[in-house]
Formats: C-alpha cells, structure tokens, sequence
C-alpha cells in the first residue's frame, strides 16, 4: 500500500536485563528421563554454541551474528553447520562459515570466508530504482530484474549494497547474474553469474495417483538402460518418482511423455533419446552420492532438479537452479554422456555445499574442476561396458571435433595449467580446473597407475602412489563440506588433509597422499593445516558466551565456556576461575570436559562483594597444553547510563520512488533483564504492517517486537514481550523502527525509553 508518511510517538518501558542472544541458540540441557538426542541433534546443538561463542574462525562484531542454513552429514561421523553471517540484521554476502562437530557434542573445527571486520552504516544513499537500473545495464539481453535487496558485500573493503539479480543472455549465453551494486555510490562492486557453462567459446544457434515405473532406454552413449519414470493412468512421463525435482524434456517445452515406457531410438540427433542419457546419468549419479559418499541427493536434502534437451548452443549449462543440453558442433550429437551430466549436476553440488556458488576465477575453476570431479566419479560407479571410467571430458561428445575438451591427469594436453601458480586467479574459469583436477588424479590413481591408465607428470618430480578413486572422492567431498565462499586452492588443500585424517583415524596413507598429491600439483601449505597424520598433536581453542556480565551483590551471572579440537586427538580439560571479588564464588558444570565439549560457568556473588568491574580469567588445562579466556563481570550499578525520556526528533529521510528500507532508532539505557521484558510502543502511522520493529541490545542483537505484515490496521499500541534475559551489560538499547513500504517520508518526534 503507497502512503506519504508517518508521525510517530512512543514509549518503550522495559525492565531489562542482558544476554548475548543470537538467532542461533544454544541447547539447553535435557530432562534427566529423556532420550539420548540423536547425533545428527547433537552436533547442531554443538555447531549453534560454537557459532554463539564466535569461536575460532568465528570471530564477529559486536553488531554481527550467525544463522545456521544448513547441517550435512559426511564422513568420519562429522556433521558440516553452513552459517550465513548478518550485520544489522542485513545479509552478509562473503561473510558465511562452517562449524565442524561430530555426533558425540565435540566441535571438531571451524572455517569463515576472509572478510575485513564490518564497519558501515546500514542507510542506502543510492535510490534502490536506480541500481536495479545499472545492473540492468550489464546484461544485453534482460528477461527480468528481481527487486534490489539491501547486503554488506564482505571482503578486504566491506561496503553496503544492493544485490541484484538480472536474467537474460550475454553475447554467448543465457545468464542469471547477481550484481552488486555500491549503496552509496552507485558503483557496481561484484557480479555474480549462476550460469555455469561445460566450456568456454559457447556458440549459440507428477500428478496425483502416479505409479513408479522402470523403464526402458535406448540411449545413444551407453545403450539399453532402466530409468525410473512415472506412470499416470495410461500416460508415462520422464519424470524421476523417488528423486524429488529430477526430470527431463525438451528445451524451453514440457516434460517427455507419452502411451508407453519406451524411450529413445538411440540415434544422437534424436532428443528423446538425449533425455535417456540424460535420466541415465542423473540417476547413476544420485547412487553414486548415496553410496560412496552418504549425500542425499544433489542438493543434500533429497531434492534434484530438471533437465532440459535441445539447447542450441555447442555448450550445456547449469543456471543455479536446472541443467541445460546443447549438442556438438557438427550437430550429431547431444551433449549429455554421462560425464557431462556429472559435470553440470556437479556445479549444483558445488552450489549446495557451505559458501555456495563463490566468486572470482580461482573459485570459478574450483567449481569447473568439481563438476569434473563428479562426472569421474559418476562414470566409475556406473562402469559400463559402452562408456568406460575414464578421466576425459566430454571425449563421447567430442563437443568441436577435437576430442575431450579437458583431461584431468594431463591438462596441458589442451593448453590449461598442469600446476598451480599465482596466475591462476586471473585464468579463465575452465582453464583454471586444471590444478585441482590434476591433483584428483594423482589422489586417485597416481602418477603412473599402470595397467592402461595414463601416466600423470608431477609439477615436482614427485611419485605418487593413488589411493582409488572411491576413496579419493571422499576425502575430495569431505573437504568440499569445509567450503566457503572465499574457497581456493590452499583453503582445499587444509581441508582435505583434515578430511583425511577424520575419514582415516590410526592411518596415516590417506592423509600422505593428500598432501603428497597437492605437493605434485605446487599448491604449498596453508597456514593451520595438520602437519602429520595425527593432526600435529593434540591442541584446542576455547570461547566464551557471552563474555561479560552484570549483576547485583547477591546474584549470581552465567556463561557457557565452549572448547574445540584443533589438532590431534580429544584430551581432558580441567576448568577453573581467578581473580574473583571478595565473596564470589565460580563453579562449572562439568568441571573438567573433553576438548570439543562444553561447561557452564556460574559466578555467584554474595552481598558482601564490592562494587566495580572485574576482569576473571577462566584457564582451560589441558594433558598437553593450557589456554585462557577472559570475562568481564560487572557488580552493582556502577555504569553511568542512564534512562532517557522525551527525545529530540529524529528525521527520515525522503524515498521516492521503489521500495525501501527506511531505519530510525530511539535510545534509552537498562538494566536487569529478564525473560518477560516488555516494551511499549505507541506510533501513529497510516499503514502499520510496512513497520518493523526490533529491540537492540547494547552489543548489537537485536531482538525482533514485530515484522511487516498484510494488516492495513493504522497506528500501534501494543506492548511487547521478549526474553533478554542472558544479556550482558549496560549501555544504550535501541527501539529500531524500520519502515519497508515504498514511497516514504517520514520523521519520528516525542519518544520516551523508560527503565
């Protein structure tokens, strides 16, 4: 609904007292008769405190916190937390990370894009009009403009943005492209396309009441196949019935269907018979993932997505969310064997995976080399007859008549890097494959496997002795699930050595050919990585959440005291606390954890216990080495903030024009918090549900009153209830107002924040 503005008053009465409370919330311990939580429950719960505590990679301001997105299982018993960071309650784009637990409760490792610290402020300049109007300007061909939303683009130079997505085609092929969009001053920062192309120099020309059917294909690369698809009535479609979103048709038409559940001719110009492979492939792949490497489907949730034949590109492409299939250049063929369908279903793992697509040409290449990955592996676990495993790309295609057009255990064959070097940053994306699809190689087979395999040369001169390609895969998907969206090669190589060892306890083979197979391929240590089999001895990290509190004399403050393994095998760690005031008093539940667990601090003072501010260090002992950490506890009213009434007027400015964000915040002071804060807000105003409405804590935290809603009811009167009651600290509290509607103008006047 369009308004012109709004006049607000308000006043927020609050008896508050303070916590560090994140949208990630730590478990709180189980009735004593519960069951034992299932490990999957456990390791979330763990990974939640860990991104809490801003342990290890996790560090984070003051005005930051994590959300986790998504927990994978992988090897080992280890689970793999996806956190996307926030600042302000904006999305952090480059800001995510990764928590590592395993089923047992024990934090096992941590990992966080490379970002400057976060210092911006959240109001826009630019008009949001006029940057979806520049990133309209980087496509020549738009199809569509999605509605520009305010980010922080992280990186060496955090900046406010918009992100916007702009779908179309550039001069060779179709795009998806996120571009980033400078709030202040309007410059383009970053672009991002989903697109993913099989190779460079692209040249463009269910129902209800269905049954699962096997059916038969007459493929053109691998022969007769089965394939699932789906029968409805009389009709059967190419449509997969346990694999959610797998399908396949004709480019830009419906889904193959038709009286019987035979498919395909096998000739290479027939596009029914493309879907065969097409089907064949995908679906080999999905047992492949399950099998080998325990992920449930290609977006490790259960869930696929279509496909789609005809494409008339010499090219195939993934674009963030279905597969598309073009044909040879001689147009014989359709470019769908079965590494290329591995390939692009491969960039959506990728995708899938913690960090996401990324960005730049090393990550790029990363990406590409993946997608190669999985058509390798895709092909080894089908071992047919008519297409043989091997490690060439795209050779059954022979996509420009020159056969494949990568080859993963020489790929100077066709001109990329065999080695990593410092220009690979700057290499196009499928030449940039080369490194890592050289060192996958190595892992797997060697440098010179023998019996017909090829012979691979080492960047160093080196022999390396391959571990298979089975277990290659897995060290290769259980380093992938330690992504980020700053991922390189470096990055990969710590992770990998680090898969190796989880994957591989009391053995030290797996681990030497990783790190031997990065060695022959010049991609040299990464700082933190384990330097032998056992991790490079047995060593922990150890946080605190939160890391202040405030109390009255009498009262007693809590923090949970998270440890993580870093190295080596978990040792037992004995807690305790000095410096304490006179009359106070620390105990921890448990006293002593094994490293990756955690404890509950409780520091309980007596009436006796002066007044003033007390740094406390909590030292964490450990078998082989001991580490502190520093809290800070506040006794008695000794802040000087105070409560703040009738404030000035506070101005928003004008917006015409598309939607925005428009912020304004009122400030007051509190103290002693508890789970049934409340705040009064009374604002006058003529749309109340463009208005949102966030409690903010002195750290940052905010904590959510109200969203925007379809409510046309005007004003508000309402007071709130919210649970503050593990804050720390005094200081100013925030009453955030933030109005989502279009075409605002607006001001804020006779305000009151009361204690």
């Amino acid at each position: 609904m369009t308004h012109r503005g709004f006049r607000t008053g308000l006043a927020a009465a609050a008896g508050l007292a303070m916590t560090l409370a994140l949208p990630v919330t730590p478990a709180t311990a189980a009735p004593a008769a519960a069951q034992p939580a299932a490990p999957e429950a456990t390791a979330a719960r763990a990974a939640d405190q860990a991104a809490a505590s801003g342990l290890d990679a996790l560090k984070r301001g003051p005005a930051e916190s994590f959300q986790r997105v998504g927990l994978t299982a992988g090897g080992g018993g280890l689970f793999y937390g996806a956190y996307q960071r926030t600042y302000q309650g904006l999305r952090v784009v480059g800001g995510d990370a990764v928590v590592v637990a395993d089923g047992a409760g024990r934090v096992r490792g941590t990992s966080a894009a490379e970002t400057a610290a976060i210092s911006v402020g959240t109001q826009a300049a630019l008009d949001a009009a006029k940057a979806a109007a520049t990133a309209r300007a980087q496509l020549p061909t738009v199809d569509s403009v999605s509605t520009p939303e305010k980010v922080v683009l992280a990186g060496a130079s955090p900046k406010l943005a918009y992100e916007v997505v702009v779908a179309g085609r550039t001069a060779t092929a179709p795009s998806n492209l996120h571009v980033f969009v400078d709030a202040a001053t309007g410059a383009v920062l970053d672009k991002r396309d989903d697109v993913k192309t099989f190779a460079s120099g692209a040249k463009t020309q269910a129902q209800p009441g269905t049954v699962n059917v096997a059916g038969t294909g007459n493929s053109y690369y691998v022969g007769n196949v089965s394939i699932d698809t789906t029968q409805s009535g009389s009709t059967y479609t190419m449509r997969d019935p346990g694999r959610t979103g797998i399908s396949c048709g004709r480019e830009g038409g419906s889904v193959y269907s038709g009286p019987d559940n035979a498919w395909g001719n096998g000739s290479g110009t027939d596009l029914e018979t493309a879907c065969v492979d097409t089907l064949y492939g995908v679906q080999t792949e999905w047992k492949m993932l399950a099998e080998w490497l325990g992920r449930n489907g290609i977006n490790g949730s259960g869930t696929g997505y279509p496909a789609s034949v005809g494409l008339s590109d010499v090219n195939a492409y993934w674009n963030g969310s279905s597969t598309h299939f073009g044909h040879s250049q001689d147009n014989q063929r359709q470019a769908t064997s079965m590494d290329v369908v591995g390939h692009e279903f491969g960039h959506g793992i990728f995708q899938f995976t913690p960090g996401g697509a990324g960005s730049g040409n090393e990550n790029g290449g990363m990406n590409e080399s993946t997608g190669d990955i999985f058509g390798a592996l895709t092909e080894a676990y089908a071992n047919n007859t008519k297409d043989t495993p091997d490690y060439e790309v795209g050779e059954g295609v022979n996509l420009v008549g020159q056969g494949p057009i990568r080859y993963m255990y020489q790929p100077s064959k066709v001109g990329d890097p065999n080695c990593y070097s410092s220009s690979i940053p700057s290499t196009e994306v499928h030449a940039a494959a080369g490194p890592q699809n050289h060192w996958f190689y190595l892992l797997a087979e060697g440098s010179n496997p023998g019996g017909g395999k090829p012979a691979s040369p080492t960047c160093n001169s080196s022999s390396v002795t391959g571990l298979g390609i089975q277990k290659a895969g897995k060290i290769f998907y259980n380093g992938l699930l330690k992504k980020t969206s700053s991922w390189n090669h470096k990055a990969a190589r710590k992770a990998t050595l680090e898969a190796a060892i989880a994957l591989f306890p009391g053995s030290c083979t797996e681990y030497n050919t990783t790190k031997a197979a990065w060695d022959a391929v010049s991609v040299t240590a990464a700082t933190g990585e384990p330097t032998s089999c056992s991790g490079g001895g047995p060593d922990f990290s150890v946080a605190l959440n939160p890391a202040s509190g405030s109390v009255q004399p009498g009262a007693s403050a809590t923090t949970t005291v998270s440890t993580a393994i870093t190295s080596g095998a978990a040792q037992s760690i004995t807690l305790s606390a000095s410096g304490l005031p006179a009359g106070a008093t620390a105990t921890f539940s448990p006293a002593t954890v094994q490293s990756g667990g955690s404890s509950t601090l409780t520091i309980t003072t007596t009436s006796s216990t002066p007044t003033g501010s007390f740094p406390i260090t909590i030292t964490a002992d450990g078998a082989s080495t001991d580490h502190t950490a520093q809290y800070s506890l506040t006794v008695g009213t000794t802040s000087s903030c105070a409560p703040v009434t009738n404030g000035t007027q506070l101005n928003i400015p004008d917006y015409p024009g598309a939607a925005v964000s428009s912020t304004s915040t009122v400030a007051g002071c509190a103290r002693n918090a508890s789970s049934t804060t409340k705040v009064e807000v009374h604002i006058t105003h003529t749309y109340s549900g463009d208005l949102v409405l966030d409690l903010v804590a002195p750290d940052g935290t905010a904590y959510r009153l109200k969203n925007s809603s379809s409510s046309s009811t005007p004003n508000i009167n309402t007071t709130y209830t919210v649970n503050a009651s593990s804050e720390a600290g005094n200081g100013a509290w925030q009453l955030r107002i933030r109005d989502v509607g279009p075409a605002d103008t607006g001001y804020l006047s006779s305000w009151t924040l009361t204690v």
